[in-house]
């Protein structure tokens, strides 16, 4: 495995703990409610710039993996997509460039 592919493969790992753990905590401290989760990203209007600069990311993101993996036929490629917003684009971005630069057959 190249380096690049490596550097991409530890920050999705990266990408994927760090958020997570900030998102189990609060959880841990406020119960496990989504819409609590989701109230508490509005809170401010800086909050709220950041939820929506990250919300445009990850359709833009989205939409470069949808369109690549049909051209490319990488498939694999597609499992970026429920990274991004299941854990968010610092896990879905490096992992879809680990994917991408897979040997495809």
């Amino acid at each position: 495995m190249s380096l690049i592919r490596l550097i991409y493969l530890a920050l999705a790992v990266a990408g994927a703990i760090i958020p997570m753990r900030h998102f189990v905590a609060w959880f841990m401290e406020n119960g496990w409610s989504l819409s609590g989760m989701i109230d508490a990203w509005f809170v401010n209007r800086a909050t709220e710039g950041l939820v929506w600069d990250l919300t445009i990311a990850a359709i833009t993101l989205t939409v470069w993996i949808l369109v690549e993996t049909v051209v490319r036929r990488n498939w694999l490629a597609l499992f970026a997509i429920p990274a991004t917003y299941c854990i968010g684009v610092s896990c879905g971005l490096p992992l879809y460039l680990f994917l991408r630069t897979r040997r495809i057959d």
